[in-house]
């Protein structure tokens, strides 16, 4: 204990430590909270449309889930690496990662288009049997799955200019581009301003205008502002041998890791979704809902991969490891804060969807979101650890097989035997899932131990 005081004393007297950490952590997780808060007003508008809209857009939006996290993972790969070279002051480097990020989020976006504009209802039918669902998700999910490709080159770059430290100018962007799907969606949803009410499918073309000006945004800031990723074409292609070992090497974990661990968390939706549109509505607003907490960890785990790189990158492997305590202190500190929150909370939130849902729905919600409460310590220790931690020194095949293990071992089978063969309610069976994350916290604390992270990819 006097270890882990004395470690925290150092650590608020460290000034230089926390400017860079809220420069990055609080730009990040307000970005996240605004698409939260766009999420959350997504629902409550879907939700005055009943809770088989609520279901359905919300099966609908596992694919996005599954696209965004192979994007999260490619980006997340790419950005290790430009964080480094931007530590060792490697801008043409960073260019290159940045050509090569582009590529496969913008294929991969296209894989995941294709089927979705195609054949949208036997994609929901992997989600569901409800015919109702299948309907309206397949309406939502035509239009939305158009976003896709915006969102591969927007999420790109705000990737990229986060590694080289540039992340106000994104928040703002995202400002704005959350106005303008609050402000189509009321519009198109509703039918205002002489326009036709398009129920779901007017939500999803709201998303698609927004994204489709976050993206141009984005890319003229870069341009215009003379960001260091403002290159031609040709200077983001063109790799050698080494380049692209070393890319693969650190990055196709990442994007294995995101891709699968997602493809196994979206399985757990096909045993929500096999218990009923009820249970589906509960876990996804509960699933909105505690978003607004996890965004905190989402700008600290972002702050923890960008700084550890950059100091790795800089050959400053002794601060870096300093600096991996202070990011766990930190993270046990708005833990406590964030848990206090949902629980205090949670029904102010819930009571934003009046009687658009059964109270039984309602009741539901807030035992989920006490589930995850008091899952809140090992979750979100392994959201910095993985995502921050074991990230940032290139530690990306260990972090695979603690992802994919917990997810696939015990996450998954939790879901089934709880869902389709006990027929526990959605609380119990979220509860159940969640028992992954103590598994991930034994195994990535003692791989964090053997400080196997701790290295410097950007030299050579």
């Amino acid at each position: 204990m006097s270890k882990i005081a004395a470690d925290t004393r150092a650590m608020l007297g460290d000034r230089r430590f926390l400017k860079k950490t809220v420069m990055i952590a609080i730009p990040v997780a307000i970005q996240g909270l605004l698409n939260t808060v766009v999420n959350l007003v997504d629902n409550l508008m879907i939700g005055s449309l009943g809770s088989t809209a609520i279901a359905a857009v919300g099966l609908a939006n596992k694919v996005f889930f599954v696209f965004s996290l192979l994007v999260f993972g490619i980006v997340s790969g790419s950005g290790i690496l430009a964080a480094q070279y931007f530590g060792n002051k490697d801008i043409k480097n960073i260019r290159k990662v940045l050509g090569l990020a582009l590529t496969l989020a913008v294929i991969s976006a296209l894989a995941f288009l294709i089927p979705a504009r195609v054949c949208p209802q036997h994609v929901m039918r992997i989600f569901t049997a409800s015919e109702s669902s299948i309907a309206v998700g397949s309406s939502y999910l035509l239009v939305a799955c158009l976003t896709y490709p915006f969102i591969a080159v927007t999420n790109t770059y705000v990737a990229m200019l986060r590694a080289v430290n540039q992340v106000k100018v994104p928040v703002v962007i995202s400002c704005v581009a959350i106005a303008t799907n609050i402000i189509f969606n009321y519009i198109l949803i509703f039918g205002k301003l002489g326009a036709p009410a398009l129920g779901v499918q007017g939500a999803a073309l709201a998303t698609l205008i927004a994204r489709m000006l976050e993206c141009f945004l984005i890319i003229c800031v870069v341009y215009v502002g003379k960001s260091p990723l403002a290159c031609r074409l040709k200077d983001m292609f063109g790799y050698s041998g080494q380049f692209l070992k070393l890319f693969f090497i650190t990055a196709s974990p990442v994007i294995a890791n995101e891709f699968v661990w997602g493809l196994g968390t979206t399985i757990y939706s096909m045993a929500y979704g096999r218990m009923g549109d009820d249970a589906v509505a509960a876990i996804t607003i509960a699933t909105t809902i505690q978003d607004l907490v996890t965004v905190l960890f989402q700008g600290l785990s972002a702050a923890t991969a960008v700084i550890l790189g950059n100091e790795m990158g800089a050959g400053k492997l002794k601060r870096a490891e300093k600096y991996a305590v202070y990011f766990f202190i930190l993270q046990f500190i708005v833990t406590g804060i964030g848990a206090v929150i949902c629980i205090l909370l949670r029904w102010n939130i819930i009571g934003l969807y009046g009687d658009n849902i059964p109270l039984h729905v309602a009741e539901n919600v807030s035992r989920c979101l006490i589930v995850f409460a008091c899952y809140m310590p090992f979750k979100m220790f392994n959201y910095v650890n993985i995502v921050g931690v074991l990230r940032s020194g290139g530690d990306t095949r260990m972090c695979l097989f603690i992802d994919i293990s917990g997810v696939w071992l015990i996450g998954i089978p939790m879901a089934f035997l709880g869902g389709l063969f006990l027929k526990q309610p959605i609380y119990i069976v979220y509860a159940m899932v969640l028992s992954e994350e103590i598994y991930k916290l034994i195994i990535g604390y003692w791989r964090y131990r053997q400080k196997k992270w701790l290295r410097n990819l950007a030299v050579g």
